[in-house]
């Protein structure tokens, strides 16, 4: 009982068949973009003052988060981590189970440079930094250059369909201010209390009545995820015997792990929209990835003049380069010559990436650098393609799944307070009798869940292990793909992941990363991840 509850624990919650850390750098084209890098998504049922019971507080509302610029140094002046002003940034949305996009919401940034002068003698001379003095205040005196943004609302094909402008609610205003990064303590004494200033209440069009009310914030975050990333992406350098003990996964407790990454900062796009304002007919289920685009051509000016970010030209149609719903698909899922294509392509075309969720090559690059056999037997891996493409039954699939790649959260499960959340979300409930934790991942995400070993103890097999010869997730085939069929129980462990572990639970069950997401520090409120670190720090 004891092992079947656990491996129905860590393994229904593996979505995408691959996670090791957030998707920073995860594309050749990419990482010489890093404005419009997607590093995270998240998509979960606000749980801002809701009750043990699910309801109250902010439990109507569902809060979107997609992160951009990966590991930003908090130090990285003068000019820090301004947003592009020639990207586009999208929040896609599919509330029909079709693959396709049926709500988006569109966020456009301008950068205004003031060309604060100070007196030099008889000349006025300007400043050389982004700020010139103290700052408090949306759009401060004493910031040289202020980054502000609007918002869109798109209904239908997020090209061709009907845009409306999203605007503040008191006001009427469509432009939308973002705070300055935290560039230290004498420029910004009360960062918190700053960027709290930068919540903005807005109505979006189009929404039923009632239920266009919401909240944005955009601004510098810290990051929030929590992976051993140095060690992971060195061949996985650590024995094999530290990623099997669960008493080396907490770097608090002096396991083997690094979580450098929790020094360094991304920026946020927030959102908290009213569930009734994304749902379409009975479907409670929906999809959610980010996108950026940028347009398709580019001149380099070679006299650029005075001004801000005038060294390019720009023109063309809107092209995508960036592409994130699940964690790390692109990064350890697709292979190294699909990944731009990866980036560029939408969920509706994912059939031509079946191949890298059938034949992962991760079980098999993970026995080669641990020097053990963790790989699974069943062969096309359908248990991936379930969790991967369609959703699972009873947890996050849609009533007619499309096979595609999204994170997808079903709204009517209730959320949960951050107190009583489980790292390991629906693991939790098979963990723990009477367990009412089944707002997490894999059903839509949420800061606190840890993506990273539960996907880990996924790809070494751990769905078939609950599947059992009955079939009882349907795992066998997959209705929308009939041709694609593989056995997928208990018998489709390697030997490895089949023992039994000094702790009395099978290895697959304890596999880790060495570092352990519940150990980062959150806000329990709107836009929920923590104050940015400080470059005076």
């Amino acid at each position: 009982m004891k092992y079947s509850r656990l491996f129905k624990a860590c393994l229904l919650l593996a979505v995408s068949g691959a996670a090791m850390a957030s998707s920073h750098r995860e594309a050749p084209f990419i990482t010489g973009s890093p404005k419009v890098d997607g590093t995270d998504f998240y998509m979960f049922r606000s749980y801002e003052g809701v009750a043990a019971n699910g309801t109250g507080g902010r439990s109507d509302f569902v809060t979107l988060i997609a992160n951009y610029q990966p590991l930003q140094a908090p130090y990285g002046g003068p000019n820090y981590f301004q947003m592009d002003p020639n990207a586009l940034y999208e929040i896609n949305l599919d509330n029909v189970g079709d693959a396709k996009e049926h709500l988006t919401f569109q966020f456009r940034f301008k950068n205004t440079l003031k060309s604060i002068a100070l007196p030099i003698g008889s000349k006025q001379v300007a400043i050389p930094l982004i700020q010139a003095g103290a700052v408090s205040n949306l759009n401060d005196a004493n910031l040289n250059v202020n980054e502000t943004y609007t918002v869109k609302v798109v209904r239908g094909d997020r090209r061709t369909g009907v845009a409306q402008d999203v605007f503040k609610t008191s006001g009427l205003s469509t432009t939308f201010e973002k705070p300055v990064d935290n560039i230290g303590s004498k420029t910004i004494a009360d960062y918190a209390g700053y960027a709290a200033k930068h919540i903005h209440t807005v109505t979006i069009p189009g929404c039923p009545a009632g239920m266009d009310q919401a909240k944005i914030f955009v601004g510098q975050r810290a990051e929030g995820f929590a992976v051993n990333l140095g060690v992971v992406f060195d061949l996985v350098n650590a024995p094999a015997g530290i990623l099997l003990d669960p008493a080396q996964k907490d770097i608090a407790g002096g396991g083997g792990g690094n979580n450098d990454i929790q020094k360094l900062n991304v920026t946020s796009i927030a959102m908290e929209v009213n569930k009734g304002c994304l749902t379409a007919g009975n479907e409670t289920v929906i999809g959610g990835w980010t996108t950026a685009s940028v347009r398709q051509a580019q001149l380099i000016n070679p006299a650029p003049g005075a001004g801000n970010t005038n060294g390019s030209k720009v023109g063309g149609a809107w092209t995508q380069v960036s592409r994130l719903g699940n964690p790390l698909i692109n990064e350890l899922v697709i292979g190294l010559p699909d990944k731009d294509k990866f980036n560029a392509s939408m969920p509706k075309d994912d059939g031509q990436f079946l191949n890298y969720v059938t034949n992962p090559t991760l079980p098999a690059l993970l026995s080669v650098v641990l020097g053990a056999d963790v790989a699974p037997k069943n062969l096309p891996r359908t248990d991936l393609v379930t969790t991967f493409l369609t959703g699972i039954t009873g947890v996050n699939k849609p009533a007619n799944p499309t096979p595609s790649e999204m994170l997808r959260l079903n709204l009517a499960v209730a959320p949960v307070p951050f107190a009583n959340q489980n790292r390991l979300g629906v693991a939790g409930n098979a963990l723990t009798p009477g367990g009412t934790d089944n707002a997490g991942f894999p059903n839509g995400r949420r800061p606190k869940d840890d993506v990273v070993d539960i996907a880990l103890v996924a790809m070494v097999g751990g769905l078939c292990a609950i599947n059992g010869s009955g079939d009882g997730l349907k795992l066998n085939s997959v209705p929308n793909v009939p041709s694609l069929t593989s056995k997928c129980d208990a018998t489709a462990l390697s030997t490895l992941m089949a023992t039994t572990a000094s702790n009395g639970l099978p290895n697959a069950a304890n596999i880790h990363d060495g570092v352990d997401q519940a150990n980062v520090r959150f806000l329990t409120s709107f836009p929920y991840l923590n104050t940015p670190n400080s470059g005076s720090q």
